[in-house]
């Protein structure tokens, strides 16, 4: 038995005997017998009260007995649940101790991956600074960016409001052409040809089919030249335009019903050029004239509708031309007239060449002659400077002894001549020279 359990119940056994033996004590004294009373009577009345003491005793100890039983059951349970408690707190004990173990072990690890992370750690921050500032550029960039596209509608509106007002100006034919006109020119320009050089504009031409003034005549090398007229059928293709090329139905109707009234504006256009033939009335021109329309879309969009526009041109001798294709003709234009330039500058410099190698071979014979000259005149000077040495000083020397602070020096001769002509082009010219000057007979 636990020596707790074994202590508890003692002390309650006590306790019970004490307040047995002071309750038959105080029973005792309140039975005195008092002076004349039987003592048998006494005796018996004392056995009377002693048994049911004892009875009492007994009931007291079987109730003793019960709460011990049930106090020693409690005592095993309370033992039980102190077992319980004590293993528990064990368990609680070693948990706590293995969670400690496994705290300290998980810190240590996490320091561990801590101090292997201090470099990411590092980069995560400046990648944390870079991405503010990304951040923050792209929030001033989000503003520009919102700023441009304010000032791109801005501009888109100022744009459709110009188209507006040049879609309604050109409405008009005299604006139309004067637009051409300006192409027409800025064409000619690009391409590098120099007016009134190379180009005419507004030439009155008169031929069997009547008076005309093309907008322009190009000039082409060796005389030749080619009429040029700007047309600007735009009206339609205008109405055309503003309906959608998707369009079905109705508005698709609309449309292809303004496409072709434009290619009969084209087709107009060639008719009329055709019949004015202004090749007849320039000097050397092929038998054709460019009819410039000033836009890529308004010829695309007439051969697209119908193809054979570009043969029908043809046969009115008359060649649609826009922008691209004009350009690219007067490209080669002033190509041929730089060519043309170069031919005549390469025949010029020819036949200054023949002239300055004529001139060389008289400058030959010029030489030729000064050099004999001056061997001849070198002679002569020695010549003279012997006679002088040999018969006029020793006789003037004998003249000395007049005055003798005198004295006539001596002069030498020349002994260098003139260099001979050694260049083949000045020998040769000079062997012609001089089988001329021969005559003819001689060897």
């Amino acid at each position: 038995m636990d020596p707790i359990a074994a202590l508890i119940i003692g002390l309650v056994v006590g306790i019970v005997l004490g307040a047995v033996i002071g309750l038959l004590f105080a029973r005792t004294r309140r039975a005195d017998v008092p002076v004349g009373v039987d003592p048998a009577l006494l005796a018996s009345q004392h056995e009377l009260a002693l048994g049911a003491v004892r009875a009492e005793e007994a009931t007291r100890r079987s109730q003793l007995g019960s709460e011990l039983a049930a106090i020693q059951a409690t005592a095993v349970a309370l033992k039980e649940q102190v077992a319980a408690q004590q293993e528990q707190y064990r368990e609680l004990v070693d948990r706590q101790r293995r969670d400690q173990a496994a705290e300290a072990e998980r810190q240590q690890r996490e320091s561990t991956v801590l101090q292997a992370l201090t470099p990411v750690q590092e980069s995560l921050r400046s990648m944390q600074l870079k991405v503010t500032e990304l951040e923050t550029q792209r929030s001033l960039q989000h503003g520009q960016l919102t700023q441009q596209l304010r000032n791109a509608t801005e501009s888109e509106e100022r744009l459709r409001s110009t188209a507006e007002s040049l879609a309604s100006a050109l409405r008009n034919n005299a604006t139309r052409g004067v637009w051409g006109e300006t192409q027409l020119r800025n064409v000619v320009q690009a391409a590098g040809l120099i007016e009134r050089v190379d180009f005419d504009v507004q030439s009155s031409i008169s031929s069997d089919a009547g008076s005309g003034r093309p907008d322009m005549v190009i000039h082409l090398p060796g005389g030749k030249n080619i009429a040029v007229d700007a047309k600007v059928p735009f009206t339609a293709y205008l109405e055309a335009s503003q309906i959608a090329v998707t369009a079905t139905g109705e508005e698709g109707a609309r449309r292809e019903a303004f496409i072709k009234q434009h290619v009969r504006a084209v087709r107009a256009h060639i008719d009329t050029l055709g019949s004015k033939a202004y090749w007849a009335g320039l000097e050397a021109s092929p038998e054709l004239v460019i009819a410039f329309i000033p836009s890529e879309s308004l010829v695309a969009s007439a051969m697209e509708a119908d193809p054979g526009i570009m043969d029908y041109a043809f046969s009115k001798r008359v060649a649609l031309s826009s922008p691209v294709t004009l350009w690219s003709v007067l490209k080669t234009v002033a190509f041929s007239w730089q060519q043309d330039v170069v031919t005549q500058e390469a025949k010029m410099l020819f036949e200054t060449s023949r002239e300055l190698y004529g001139r060389l071979a008289t400058l030959a014979g010029h030489i030729e002659k000064l050099g004999r000259s001056i061997e001849s005149t070198v002679k002569n000077y020695n010549g003279f400077v012997g006679s002088l040495e040999r018969q006029v000083l020793p006789s003037a020397r004998k003249l000395n002894v007049l005055d003798e602070s005198k004295v006539l020096g001596t002069h030498a001769e020349i002994e260098e001549l003139p260099r001979d002509l050694s260049a083949f082009e000045l020998v040769a010219e000079l062997e012609i020279v001089s089988a001329l000057e021969a005559g003819p007979g001689t060897d």
